[in-house]
This record gives C-alpha cells, structure tokens and sequence, in this order.
C-alpha cells in the first residue's frame, strides 16, 4: 500500500515539474511501474538494513542525483547552496579562487582559470586535476563539497594539491582567496588594434563590449585598425548575450538556432541591422577553454564570414541547458537542446575549428599538457552529425611555421604567442582596408 502511494507520488511529481509533461502519464507502462516498485523495494532496505541509518532526504536527493548524472554532464539537481551559486556566478561577483571546475571519476578537473583570478595568476591551467585542499584528500568527494571547501572568505588562503599532465609529480600551490568580480569585458589598444577580452557572458557582457569600443574609439581620436575579439578560456554563460555580442558585428542572417526534443521546441536567433565594428576587420582568438556561448560567437562571425577564428580548437560544448525552478530556492538544470551554427554545423564534441590553428607557444607546459574538452567528459551527447575525424585532431601536430619556444618567445618581449600572432595579422588586414577604403566612411544601418 505504501509502496503504491508513493509510486503514484512520485509519477505526479515527475510529472508535475515540467508542464509539457502532462501529455505524457498515458505514455507510463507497465514496465515503468515495475522499475518504480523495483526502486521502492531498494529504498526501503537501505532504509532498515545499511549498516547506518540515514535520513530519507539524503537518500531522494541521492537518487536525483543519480538520476541526472546518468544523463549527461551538464544536466544538475541545484539544491538551495548550488542554486545561490549558480545566481551569484550570473550576477558576476564571489569570494573564491576563481576556477570552472568539473567531476571526471570522482577527481576535480580544471575547465578553465577566470583570467585576473587567484588560479589564473598562479598558473593552474585546463586540464589540472586537484586532489586535495589543505592536505585534505578531495578525491571522491561530491563537486559541491569541493567548490565549498574552494570558496571562503577573502584575504585567507588555502593550499591546493595539483596532479598536471605531463608532470612526474604532483606539486602544491598557496592560493589566497579573493573576490571575484568578474568584469565581462576588458579592453586595451596594441599598434592602434582594439583587444575586447571577454571573460563570461553575463547580464552585462554585450552592453560592456559596446561601451569598450567606444571607449576604443574615443581614446585613439578615431577608429581602430580592427578589432581583436578574446574568447580564450570563456566558459560560456548566457544564451542571450552570445546572441547579442554576435548581433554586435553583424547586419543580417541567422546567428544561432536551437532544436530540442519536439519541432515546436526548435528556436532561430537572427541579427538586426548595424555592425558596431563599422566593418572593420575582427580576429576572434579561441582555444580549449572557449565553450558554449562563446562558440556560439565564434560559430556565427566565421559561418558569416565576418571574422577570422584564430588559436586552438574550441572546446565543443553544443548542448543548451534550461534552469526549471522547482521552488523558491531549488532549481533542475536540465539539457533541453542542441545549437546549431548559422550553417547548420553542430559544435558537440568537435567544437570550432579555427581558420588559423596557432599554437600557445609562450606556455611552456603547451606541448606536454593534452588539452581537455567535452568530448573527454564520461557521458557527453553524441554528435547527431557525424564530426569529420580530420577536424579532432591532435592539436600538437607540428607546424614548420610555429617552431619558436617558450624561452625564445619571452626574450622576444612576447608573453602572448597567440595575441601577438593575431595583432601582426589584423595589423596587417587593417592597413590594406585603410588604404582602399572610400574616404567618407559608410554610415551605420541601424542602431542598438
């Protein structure tokens, strides 16, 4: 009788979270009921047999949790702790070291460092695996509990046990926790070229880009060369602000669109009239740690052939997450969809290739870090369009035009092998355009 009560609980409360459900409780089968029963029966032992007692409301949320890893890795449970965080990363300040981190077979798995954070300016790079925090042991943990232990106040510190690949041994970093305030976009002015560094896409990132190139123009008297924009280690964000900084640069056509589960869920995303960088030549520089927002940019400047993509193959993370709040303080963030270049091109697992691969020949771990991108992560979604084998390529191949190393580089007076190599080119595509230009430049179509 119990077992049948909370069965039917727990149908009406599945069905109950999402409203496009309802259609669905016909659809429940026989088998169905059988796998609910075969779950009740398992609760209820653990409940009177493990060698502890543990409250029901670790056991459910244990089960939720089980239920979505098996999904894929974005799909999340977002209790009230992890649905704070989620709102305190979009509104764009923490107090924190300043890393997007991962689970990878119950070890802490860098994504990327936040440029300008503690992590970035001490050196944990994409791909670092953490082991312990203040000699704690973190391995088997839950990722919230470690992000947890990462966060506290600022000003104190915390030492970090860091296994690289392509490293003999693991080595320990002393990091001081800061505030994070992540500013969408830094800019500065190389050779007359404008450089927007966009970090994440927040609520504020695109109206930040657009503030920056003013700021540009106004500080050169004029307009630059071109524009370089800096996508590198941007971990995404928001679906909107990708599509709005792609809106930024371009006058017409599709930017993105999406396809979910059913044709009425299937979205298109198209630019407005008026290109903020008047069409000045745009360098978009990428590599491993750019995903899902920041590929949607990438994606949509080179399928319209707006920008040249430059740096490494990006990280490949095609899907669209949907947060589905269940409460006041407890959300379900769920994968609703896969995105779709202007061309059709779906980034899952390949990522973006750019026009110009070019290596980080100033990092002097690049040739023996291996790279870490969606396709690594246990139970990633499948490609729907078969990626060419030529595109997944080792990205350590040598170029006969890249042979300079790390040293050389740096007595060079170049930190930034990648930045350099893009300003030397748009340098150079901004000349030419300079001088074939007409000598009243054309006015804007439209305004933002």
């Amino acid at each position: 009788m119990a077992n049948n009560l909370l069965r039917s609980l727990a149908l009406v409360s599945a069905v109950a979270l999402v409203p496009a459900a309802t259609s669905s409780l016909a659809a429940v089968d026989s088998n169905t009921y059988k796998e609910l029963d075969q779950f009740m029966a398992v609760f209820e032992r653990v409940r009177s047999e493990y060698v502890e007692q543990v409250d029901d409301k670790t056991l459910l949320r244990g089960a939720i949790d089980g239920m979505l890893t098996s999904l894929d890795p974005h799909s999340s449970y977002l209790d009230e702790r992890g649905y704070k965080s989620l709102m305190t990363q979009t509104d764009g300040n923490y107090a924190g070291l300043g890393l997007t981190v991962t689970m990878e077979d119950g070890a802490v798995k860098v994504i990327a460092p936040t440029e300008d954070t503690p992590a970035f300016r001490a050196g944990i790079k994409a791909g670092d695996y953490l082991t312990h925090l203040d000699g704690k042991l973190i391995y088997g943990g839950t990722l919230d509990e470690a992000v947890d232990q990462m966060r506290g106040p600022p000003g104190t510190t915390v030492k970090v046990t860091v296994v690289r690949p392509g490293r003999d041994k693991p080595f320990d970093v002393t990091l001081t926790r800061a505030i994070i305030e992540l500013p969408a976009v830094k800019w500065e002015i190389k050779d007359r070229v404008g450089i927007l560094n966009v970090n994440t896409f927040n609520k504020t990132t695109t109206q930040a880009t657009l503030a920056a190139m003013t700021a540009i123009e106004k500080s050169l008297g004029g307009r630059p060369l071109g524009y370089i924009l800096d996508l590198r280690s941007n971990p995404g964000g928001l679906l909107d602000q990708a599509v709005s900084l792609s809106d930024a640069f371009l006058e017409r056509g599709e930017i993105v669109s999406q396809r979910g589960r059913a044709k009425g869920d299937n979205e298109h995303y198209y630019a407005q009239p008026g290109d903020a960088a008047h069409g000045l030549p745009v360098i978009v520089l990428v590599d491993s740690g750019s995903a899902s927002a920041a590929e949607i940019v990438a994606g949509a400047l080179q399928d319209h052939r707006r920008a040249l993509v430059m740096g490494e193959r990006s990280f490949g993370k095609g899907s669209v997450q949907t947060l589905l709040p269940l409460g006041d303080d407890t959300a379900l963030r769920l994968t609703t969809a896969r995105y779709y270049t202007p061309s059709g091109r779906s980034v899952q697992e390949g990522g973006i290739m750019p026009d110009i691969t070019v290596p980080q020949l100033s990092d002097p771990d690049y040739k023996d870090r291996p790279a870490f991108r969606e396709a690594d992560l246990r139970r990633h979604l499948i490609n729907e369009i078969k990626v060419d084998d030529s595109v997944i390529q080792d990205d350590n191949t040598p170029d006969p035009r890249f042979t300079a190393t790390a040293e050389e580089l740096k007595k060079k007076g170049i930190e930034d092998f990648q930045l350099h190599y893009a300003l030397s080119t748009i340098s150079r595509l901004g000349k030419v355009q300079q001088a074939t230009a007409p000598a009243t430049p054309p006015a804007k179509k439209g305004t933002r």
